[in-house]
């Protein structure tokens, strides 16, 4: 991946935490990484954890950020999650699946978030 991809992604990220703590999510952890897969953000709201895969784009060219999370990256998502929910300090918190699509335009990032947009 280029430097200037891998810059694009920690800004849509950047943007994607502090997007999520003004609307009173806690960042519980980012770009974690663990033996079956990588999430980008981990959010708490009350008993709901939160996955957060944040797919950042400069163009429609090559469609919306958010049809790159298809069916392949949400099982990843999801063996993920399970994977992380394991830990008996997890026990108890229900799981959500957001993604949140950022598109750089020249008045500014455009940040959807798409509470739920899949499950198990």
């Amino acid at each position: 991946m280029t430097e200037a991809r891998l810059s694009l992604g920690r800004c849509g990220e950047d943007a994607a935490a502090l997007y999520l703590a003004e609307k009173g999510y806690r960042i519980v952890a980012r770009n974690l990484r663990t033996p079956v897969g990588e999430i980008d953000i981990i959010a708490q709201q009350a008993k709901l954890l939160i996955f957060i895969e944040v797919k950042t784009r400069r163009s429609l060219a090559y469609g919306s950020p958010q049809e790159a999370v298809g069916p392949r990256k949400q099982r990843q998502i999801i063996r993920t999650a399970q994977w992380y929910l394991s830990d008996a300090r997890h026990r108890g918190f229900q799981p959500r699946f957001d993604v949140i699509a950022i598109l750089y335009l020249p008045t500014g990032p455009q940040i959807e978030h798409i509470v739920n947009a899949f499950g198990v």
